[in-house]
């Protein structure tokens, strides 16, 4: 058996998809983190990987056998302005692997050198972010949130230059596929018939085998991106999670989370909640993100026109018909959340208007999102614990006049309300990558070569439902409720 057991798919595709690109040799490569159970999930051997090939593999200063490396296209809509080349400027696929669950899986190395793509950068990636992504992507998917996973962090002993001399790191990435919303606009953009159909019929081979049966094929393809990214949103608002930068070259097709550049969850609660520097119009704000995801799908739907119908007027007919889904499809998802999240069994038609409203007055009273929640829980069981969630309101009579109709509604669900508080802790996190913490991990790591903080982190968010006492600190809000925080994108 090879060390990655590689079946690639992708880089079979035409040469336009893609250049091919060695990834460049570390200096001085030192493995961070390994992902142990991951790595036995994609049917690899964790003590080779951990040895000096398997670093040597992960840092880009070895090829593994098998290994078909390259840098994708794509395109893509940056704050609403279309880029027509973007591409993997600092990332290399190595290849697939099936892993044992026979799902397809992308091995990438991110930070891993210059490619044809870079535009004028290094290709290398900062020890800061490669520790964020590794860390909030790994949180994301113990919340039970589709997302990209981090298989290894290995230092590269050289700096990269950003406003200051860093340390370097290259993340090795695993994906359900890296095809962006941006790499059909890629081929559209070029008037490339040809490469867009082949793109989508290994999509929908890969993605969405169901939909290659359906009488429109194309249009059943466009349906099941637009489902998937309905409820990926739904699932982020309902954990506090703000992406940052919801470009289109930042959006899977496959319904996965990807590129944790300057996300980070929110504190207080407020939907009109921006971190990331860049943004500085809103755009990618936290209550902002169904309507971007929305414009995106938009853009995608755009792009597979020609192959939705011969008529162009039958072809707009078919996507809008495509995108109309939307919408129903997020609000399902979102309010239904939010109802198991305050212990209702069933969606009735009065509990948007009731999470709706506690939401407002959480918004007003700059009540931590994530503790309200989670305080709600043991609210549920025991009248007396209800103390503890009006300390999070400025105005606790705020909360005290929501209470009243909470209880009301859940005594219409007559189940008994240990159980009722045991559901709701299922789905409401007593753990989230909170951002005061994140950023004392990659100071330590940065600044002292200490990746202490970093692995205990990591440990506390891999179980982020249970109560974990001895962790408590890391459950705590920041001073401030975290107003004024700001995240960079690290490129």
């Amino acid at each position: 058996m090879t060390a990655f057991p590689f079946d690639n798919s992708y880089a079979r595709l035409p040469e336009r998809f893609f250049a091919r690109r060695t990834p460049t040799p570390a200096e001085a490569p030192r493995l961070i983190r390994l992902n142990r159970d991951l790595a036995d999930e994609l049917g690899l051997d964790a003590g080779w990987l951990a040895g000096p090939e398997g670093v040597a593999a992960l840092a880009g200063n070895a090829v593994p056998e098998g290994a078909d490396p390259i840098a994708a296209a794509y395109a893509g809509h940056q704050f609403g302005q279309f880029v027509p080349q973007l591409g993997d400027g600092r990332a290399v696929l190595l290849g697939e692997v099936i892993d044992r669950n026979g799902r397809r899986r992308d091995i990438q190395l991110k930070g891993s050198g210059p490619t044809p793509f870079s535009r004028r950068g290094d290709g290398r990636a900062a020890l800061g972010p490669v520790l964020r992504e590794y860390l909030v992507s790994e949180a994301m998917a113990a919340l039970g949130i589709p997302t990209t996973r981090a298989l290894a962090a290995v230092a590269t002993g050289e700096p990269v230059v950003r406003e200051t001399r860093l340390p370097g790191a290259v993340l090795t990435r695993v994906a359900a596929s890296h095809i962006r919303v941006g790499t059909f606009q890629y081929f559209a953009a070029r008037g490339d018939a040809e490469a867009l159909r082949a793109l989508a019929d290994h999509v929908l081979a890969r993605h969405y085998p169901e939909a290659a049966e359906a009488a429109n094929p194309y249009r059943a393809l466009l349906d099941g991106v637009v489902a998937a990214q309905a409820e990926l949103v739904a699932r982020w608002l309902l954990v506090g999670f703000v992406h940052g930068v919801m470009n289109t070259d930042n959006m899977a097709v496959a319904g996965e989370t990807i590129d944790y550049g300057p996300c980070a969850f929110l504190d207080a609660y407020d939907p009109r909640t921006v971190f990331s520097s860049i943004d500085r119009n809103g755009r990618y704000a936290y209550g902002e993100q169904p309507r971007i995801a929305l414009w995106n799908l938009t853009r995608l739907a755009e792009t597979l026109l020609p192959l939705l119908a011969d008529d162009e007027t039958a072809a707009v007919a078919e996507a809008e018909a495509a995108l109309a889904g939307y919408a129903p499809r997020f609000e399902a998802a979102y309010h239904g959340g939010l109802g198991r999240k305050l212990g209702l069994g069933s969606l009735q038609p009065d509990d948007p208007a009731l999470s709706g409203d506690l939401l407002k007055r959480m918004a007003e009273n700059q009540a931590d999102f994530t503790l309200t929640f989670r305080t709600l829980c043991a609210a549920a069981e025991r009248p007396e614990a209800t103390a503890a969630v009006r300390d999070l309101f400025v105005d606790p009579t705020a909360f005290d006049t929501w209470a009243d109709r909470w209880r009301e509604r859940l005594a219409r669900e007559d189940r008994d309300p240990a159980a009722t508080a045991a559901g709701m802790r299922a789905v409401n996190p007593a753990f989230i990558p909170r951002n005061h913490r994140v950023e004392a991990m990659i100071e330590a790591a940065v600044e002292r070569n200490d990746f202490e903080p970093f692995a205990e982190l990591l440990e506390v968010l891999s179980r982020p439902y249970a109560d974990q006492p001895a962790h408590a600190r890391y459950a705590e809000a920041p001073e401030g409720g975290g107003v004024g925080y700001r995240t960079f994108c690290g490129t």
